[in-house]
């Protein structure tokens, strides 16, 4: 791990530099590299299906609608508001499924 790091460290330090490396080292850096890859992506992931919450305003501003509209819609079950903490929310993934319909 902390061959990696030097690598990575001289790497962006010095670009041009040719140095001779181990095939250890050069296998342990290159495991380390999918490593954070793998955790980079995978938080990615998890932020990408975390589900967000929209207000009232907000809601209305990104479907381009008046928030008349959105009373009338969660009336008619069409788009459901929920509660959080005594506010009424939006489900982003609700939103998008209107957006996709188009």
């Amino acid at each position: 791990m902390e061959t990696t790091k030097n690598l990575i460290a001289l790497a962006k330090e010095l670009p041009n530099l040719t140095i001779s490396v181990s095939l250890a080292d050069l296998f342990e850096f290159g495991e380390e590299l999918v490593r954070s890859s793998k955790k980079n992506l995978e938080q990615i992931i998890n932020d990408e299906a975390a589900e967000k919450y929209l207000s009232i305003d907000k809601t209305a501003e990104l479907l381009g609608i008046d928030k008349s509209t959105l009373w009338r819609w969660n009336k008619n079950n069409y788009l459901k508001t929920i509660e959080i903490g005594g506010k009424r929310r939006y489900r982003m993934s609700d939103i998008n499924k209107i957006l996709e319909k188009g």
